[in-house]
Formats: C-alpha cells, sequence, structure tokens
C-alpha cells in the first residue's frame, strides 16, 4: 500500500551553495534564491506527500546540506547504515541524523571513522529487494562494502563511477519498480555496465541521453508506477510512459546548484526485508608489499594510482619511510577490488611494478596441468620483460627465458625446481603452467638517488622519445653506448627496415657491421632486396640513390636482384661468385654476422634466404636476441615490436623512426632502459658513424715551445 511508504525530508530553511565541494557547486556560490528553493521543495514535498508519508528532520543552522536527506544513511527494514561523509562541511550533519535515526526506533550501525561512506546517496536498492547497489570513486569507498552486506544481510553489486558530475550513485541511477532501471552508462566504468546488464534485461533499462542526465533526471522519486523528478525531455518521458509510469515533473532548479535534484532531497525509510535474500562477499580484498625508494622514484603514486584506475581501492596499512639518503622504503597496502576478475587484472599490473603478496600469503605457486598441446589452462598468468621469480617449495625460484607474452611452466619435481617462459605453441600436455597471480614477483633493481640522477644525465635510463633538437647530443650517448658494448666483448643486433636502404643509410650501417659493432641483424625480406639492389643496380624502389630521381624500368630492378639471386642459391653464393660485393647484405656474409629475414605475405620472390615459416623466423630471431646488451631498431615497427616482445628488461633498446607513433608505441613497452629517437633514420646512421669515427680518432699531442 502507498501509505506504508516513508520518505524523510528536511527542511531548506538554511539552504545555500556556501563551499564547493562537486562540479554543480563551482561558480554557484551564494547564487541560490532561499524564497525560489523553499518554493521548489514545498512543491516536491507535497508531490511526495500525495502519495506516501513525509517525516521531517529538523534543519540545523550552519549545515546547509542537511535537506539532501538521501545522504543520512541507508535503510533496510529495521536496521540503518549511517553515513560517514567524505568531506568536512558535511561530517557535522551525522549526529543530527543518528539522534533522529535512534529517535525512531532503527538500529544504526556505524562505519569507522576514516571509511566514507554517503548513504543512500551512493546505495540503492533493486525495488524488487533483491540486491544492493552501490556505487564508489568519488564520495564512497569500495571497502565500506562489505559492511553493507554484513550487517544489512544482503547481495552487494559494486559500481564504479568515472564522471566527477555524477559523484553519487543517485545522480545517474535510478532503480524502478517491476524491475526496470533509469541510468546513463557513461558514468560507469566498463565492468560496471557489464554487471548491469548482466542483472537487468535490456527491455528493462531505460538509458537516459546526456542532456537529460545533466538536468538530474535519474535523480529520482519512485513510488510505485509514479516517478517524481526535476523537467525532462519529452523523448524521456515517452519511454518512461511507455514502461507503464506516470511522470511527475518539478522544477529542483535551486537544488541542481548544489548537486542534487529529487532523490537527494529525500531518504526512503520504509524498505521490506525478503526473507530468501541474503549476503554475499562482494568485495576481494588482498594485502601487498612494496619495497624501494617508494616515495622519490615514484613507486608508490604509481602502485595506487594502478589500483584506482583500473577500479579498486586501497588502504595504507603502514609505511616505513628511509630514514638515511641511501634507504628504501617499504609499504603494505590492502587492496580491494569489486570482483576477482578485476582483483586479478589489477594484481597482475602491480606485480609489474615490484608488488608482491605478503610471504605467508604465497608459498607456492599456482599451477593447472596442459591438457592439449600449445593450449595453456585458463587463466593462465601472461609473462612481462621484466625479471620474475615464483615461488615453488616456499622457495623463490628465478624464471629462465625472460620474454613477453608467454605462460611460465614450472616443475617443483626437480631439483632445484624450475621455471620457464614458454610461447603457447611450445606447452606440452603435462606441463604446469602458473595460473592467477599468487606466489609471483617481478625483480627490480633498486637504485640509488646519485645511481638515478647519474642514468638521467647520461644513459639510457631515463627512458623517453627525443625530439629533432636533440639528435645530436643522443647520438653521442648511444655512440659511447656501443663503443662500451664492443670493446667489453658484448653484443649489439639491429632490427632495420627497407627505409634504412631508400633515406641512404646503407653505407653506414655497412661500416657498423664492419667494424664490429653489429653482431645479428634482423630483418625482413625487404631490407636484404632492396640493399642488394642498390649494390647491384645503383637504386632503391627503382629510385637512383645518387640523383635522387626515378630510373625507367627502376620499378623491376628489385625482382631482377631478387631473381639472380634466387639463381646463385643465397645471398652467400653470391657474395662467393664476386657478384655482390658490397652493401649491408655483402659485409654480413663477409663478416660472418648471421642474419635472419623473416617473410611475410606482401613479400616479391622471396630470397632463398627469407624464412616464410612465421614460427621458425620468430624461434631464429628469439636464438639471436639471446645474450643481447643492446638493440638497435631502425625504422621497421613490425620487426622492432616483436623483437621487443622477445627481450626482457635489462637491454638497451634504442627506436629510431621518422613517426613519433611509433617510436612511442616502442617506448612505451615499459622498458626504462629504451630510449626513443624521432628522425630520419638516414640521418641518424650517418651522425652515429661520424661519432664513432671521433671516438676511434687517436689524439694528437703536439709540442709547444
Amino acid at each position: 500500500m502507498a501509505d506504508t511508504i516513508r520518505f524523510l525530508m528536511c527542511a531548506p530553511d538554511h539552504y545555500d551553495v556556501d563551499y564547493v565541494i562537486n562540479p554543480w557547486m563551482e561558480g554557484n556560490i551564494h547564487k541560490s534564491s532561499r524564497d525560489r528553493a523553499v518554493e521548489q521543495w514545498q512543491k516536491l514535498y507535497h508531490a511526495i506527500k500525495d502519495r506516501a508519508i513525509v517525516d521531517l528532520v529538523p534543519p540545523e543552522k550552519g549545515w546547509p546540506d542537511m535537506v539532501f536527506t538521501a545522504n543520512a544513511g541507508l535503510v533496510l527494514g529495521d536496521n540503518v547504515v549511517l553515513s560517514r561523509f567524505m568531506h568536512k562541511e558535511r561530517q557535522g550533519e551525522e549526529p543530527y541524523f543518528k539522534a533522529w535515526f535512534e529517535k525512531n526506533g532503527f538500529n544504526v550501525f556505524e562505519l569507522p571513522k576514516d571509511l566514507p561512506f554517503e548513504g543512500a546517496g551512493d546505495a540503492l536498492l533493486d525495488r524488487e529487494g533483491r540486491w544492493l547497489w552501490a556505487g564508489y570513486g568519488f564520495r564512497s569507498e569500495l571497502d565500506s562494502h562489505p559492511y553493507l552486506a554484513k550487517w544489512l544481510d544482503i547481495e552487494v553489486l559494486s559500481l564504479r563511477l568515472i564522471d566527477p558530475r555524477f559523484y553519487h550513485l543517485d545522480t545517474c541511477f535510478c532503480p524502478l519498480s517491476g524491475g526496470y532501471l533509469l541510468y546513463y552508462p557513461p558514468a560507469f566504468d566498463t565492468y560496471s555496465n557489464h554487471l548491469i546488464e548482466r542483472r537487468v534485461p535490456a527491455e528493462k533499462r531505460i538509458v537516459v541521453q546526456e542532456p537529460d542526465a545533466v538536468n538530474f533526471a535519474c535523480n529520482a522519486v519512485n513510488v510505485n508506477q509514479t516517478i517524481i523528478m526535476n523537467k525532462i525531455s519529452d523523448d524521456l518521458k515517452d519511454r518512461i510512459n511507455a514502461a507503464g509510469f506516470e511522470v511527475v515533473q518539478t522544477p529542483l532548479t535551486e537544488f541542481l546548484k548544489a548537486g542534487g535534484a529529487a532523490k537527494c532531497l529525500t531518504l526512503r525509510v520504509t524498505e521490506p526485508v525478503l526473507e530468501d535474500v541474503h549476503a554475499n562477499e562482494p568485495v576481494e580484498s588482498r594485502i601487498i608489499q612494496l619495497q624501494g625508494h617508494l616515495l622519490d622514484a615514484g613507486i608508490m603514486n604509481k602502485a595506487l594510482d594502478l589500483v584506482i584506475e583500473n577500479g579498486g581501492s586501497f588502504r595504507v596499512l603502514n609505511f616505513n619511510l628511509g630514514i638515511e639518503k641511501q634507504s628504501t622504503s617499504s609499504a603494505e597496502v590492502r587492496v580491494s577490488a569489486p570482483s576477482h576478475e578485476v582483483m586479478e587484472d589489477i594484481m597482475t599490473q602491480l606485480i609489474d611494478v615490484g608488488a608482491v603478496p605478503r610471504p605467508q600469503e604465497a608459498c607456492d605457486v599456482n599451477t593447472e596441468v596442459v591438457a592439449l598441446d600449445g593450449v595453456a589452462p585458463d587463466d593462465f598468468y601472461v609473462s612481462t620483460i621484466y625479471p620474475t621469480e615464483v615461488r615453488v617449495n616456499c622457495e623463490w625460484v628465478r624464471v629462465q627465458n625472460q620474454r613477453m607474452d608467454a605462460a611460465i611452466v614450472v616443475d617443483g619435481t626437480a631439483q632445484p625446481p624450475s621455471a620457464e617462459c614458454k610461447l603457447l605453441r611450445d606447452l606440452k600436455v603435462g606441463d604446469h603452467v602458473m595460473v592467477g597471480v599468487e606466489g609471483i614477483r617481478t625483480i627490480r633493481n633498486v637504485e640509488s638517488r646519485d645511481q638515478r640522477k647519474e642514468s638521467k644525465e647520461f644513459t639510457f635510463m631515463g627512458a623517453g622519445v627525443s625530439s629533432e633538437r636533440r639528435v645530436e647530443l643522443v647520438v653521442e650517448q648511444i655512440a659511447w653506448e656501443l663503443r662500451q658494448i664492443r670493446d667489453q666483448g658484448g653484443k649489439v643486433v639491429v632490427t632495420a627496415g627497407p627505409v634504412v636502404i631508400h633515406t641512404g643509410g646503407a653505407q653506414h650501417l655497412s661500416w657498423l657491421i664492419r667494424e664490429g659493432y653489429v653482431h645479428a641483424l634482423l630483418g625482413g625480406n625487404a631490407i636484404a632486396v632492396h640493399d642488394m639492389e642498390q649494390a647491384l643496380m645503383g637504386t632503391s624502389l627503382g629510385v637512383d640513390m645518387l640523383k635522387g630521381v626515378p630510373v625507367r624500368g627502376g620499378h623491376r630492378h628489385h625482382l631482377k636482384v631478387i631473381n639472380s639471386i634466387r639463381r646463385y642459391g643465397s645471398i652467400a653464393k653470391a657474395v662467393e661468385a664476386g657478384v655482390l660485393t658490397k652493401g649491408v647484405m655483402y659485409e654480413c656474409v663477409k663478416n660472418n654476422i648471421p642474419f635472419c629475414l623473416a617473410g611475410s605475405i606482401r613479400d616479391d620472390g622471396p630470397l632463398p634466404d627469407t624464412e616464410m615459416d612465421l614460427v621458425k623466423a620468430q624461434a631464429e630471431y628469439s636464438r639471436l636476441l639471446q645474450g643481447t646488451d643492446m638493440i638497435l631498431m631502425l625504422s621497421s615497427m613490425l620487426h622492432s615490436i616483436g623483437v621487443g616482445n622477445m627481450t626482457p628488461a635489462g637491454v638497451k633498446m634504442v627506436c629510431v623512426d621518422i613517426n613519433p607513433a611509433v617510436v612511442t608505441k616502442l617506448s612505451d613497452r615499459g622498458s626504462v632502459e629504451s630510449v626513443g629517437v624521432v628522425t630520419d633514420v638516414g640521418l641518424f646512421l650517418s651522425l652515429l658513424v661520424q661519432q664513432l669515427e671521433r671516438l676511434t680518432r687517436p689524439i694528437h699531442l703536439t709540442q709547444t715551445v
């Protein structure tokens, strides 16, 4: 019966916009008309009173937002969870609302003082009583939801708000009688929208468009088949009517200035309890540990930002700050997520920044057995470039063959236990593959402040993308590193595209190979074809490399070169026969530099040396990359991305391309040893050779008299 429905309201005797705690208040300080606000409130009051019982809580001077009684608490049956306001401007309302609830016979539950929860503004009961929709992200914390589930004995569905204009759930979400829902989807993250769609059938979801949303169409009061709300569009009204509801519009513009409308101004205090509805475990929590220079290296901020950005919540349990310059800090953080699925995503990213679970929470790694060759179990852990350890037999075991985008296979019976990265195609029946994220950590070197300062000034450790004005400086640094690697017996691998040849870089890359700066070459069919086209015919893509003009019939040159090499059987045999006498491929053959040309569907010919079996090409790439100290990625996005995925952290990478998007994409792989250079690759190679020649040029001392 309608007469059993009761609402709590508070007269706007002291209402005004006195401060800014949401976007709607900005620019509206003391711009609300008290008389107009009273008039609009009275119309809403009578519209509700005609359909239900309205109780009043006395307004208190100094608390202008007390008029928004939806935030007083959350009521279900005889129980109420009192609000814990986020902002101090509203915290003084709490004792007045508590007194009213106690006076009216409610059992009052109070959250910890430092755990924000703003009542029925952020917690809305399904009008069929089946579950509780609970919002978080701006005013209420996710960690309050388990309390709601426990105290009210109801299933809680957590929804993350992402648009600051819709800072409370009731500003963009309104459950209606009969299982209907009025809501604005862009106010929620993807996970929350999927959750809504799983619980509410499409035919019962009434989607609000932005013009109505910003007029707080969702901030409505539903009494049986009547919806009382601020002014809405005719289209929305027609769709609501079609669902069987009567729409009552009453202007509430003065309250919109403070970020509220009909629902904000009311609190339903008669919410029936269903006997067959009980609590669930709505929130998953885990405790992680962080260690290192957490503040000055930005690790702490990055970790906490990852939690929030991915739909979670956190609470720092303890933080021990290093007291000396070289001291490291440590922290324990409780991370919460609205579901296991979201928690797994968050934990995967936290592992990448060096977070680990408490030791007692992860003794053995969780594994499942491969049942079909080449197919990993569901929820298998996907490896990254960072050195990784897994927990086996209560000990940390280093993962071998570290690379991106692989599964981790564990052998706990071996002595000692072992773990290694394996590509999906290499998995065999019986392999034990790690699943989930428990019992895994990435290893990061803990640098001192002085080391970080030095690395930023002169090495690759301050990863980024260099602009044209910095190219010469960056080339000097790269040349210095190359010289160090060569003189210390290290290894440099070059992955290059045909643009190297087109831009006149062949002679410079040939010099690098000849002088011992290159120890393997990775590329595709095209770089070899056009390099040999230039060496044999003086053109690249049919363009004369000296004059820069197309040659008549030049578009056939590359095919003639391919045909010639195929006649000899291989590039090496063409060199032996004296046909190929210069160029990049010639220098590779003459200096015993291994190379791998990975084929693709667009390749002409191809050359007999081109590996058209992609799996074999990937394996050869991986083999040649082993033990590499530096990789020069020269204008070849696809081959460079492939190389990057095969390479563990710790390998210096230089990506050179005239297209900033390519450089940024490769630099974003996450390795701090990477640097991007946006410039013409031919110019880069020319400057690099000049700098290396300068470094190796003898110093002549002149005697003065």
